[in-house]
């Protein structure tokens, strides 16, 4: 495993709820990061954002880890979810609600 991979694997199995994202929580640097992260804000779950912004190695090797091509990416117990799209359907059909209680995901504080 390269180091970039094992990074990344100690990124989304280290931590609960993991958006790779462009830019930070505050300010989101394109427009799917910035609808990635209403969505959980309106969810209220506590979560770890990454900025692929400041490692572009992460970046690039986000999309071969996940073999998706796109930015942002969310990780629920080190399993793949998906990106801003998927993150929309699922949070409009109540699927993503339910994930996160599956999941024991904590709220925010």
């Amino acid at each position: 495993m390269s180091d970039t991979n094992a990074r990344i694997s100690e990124i989304v199995n280290g931590n609960d709820f993991v958006l790779l994202m462009k830019g930070t929580p505050l300010f989101p640097q394109c427009g799917f990061s910035s609808r990635a992260i209403a969505i959980l804000d309106h969810l209220a779950v506590e979560f770890t954002a990454v900025d692929v912004l400041q490692d572009m190695e992460v970046r690039q090797g986000i999309k071969a880890f996940s073999d998706w091509p796109t930015i942002p990416q969310l990780y629920v117990k080190g399993e793949f979810v998906g990106g801003s799209d998927i993150m929309m359907e699922m949070f409009e059909a109540g699927e993503l609600k339910q994930l996160m209680e599956t999941a024991a995901v904590k709220p925010a504080v």
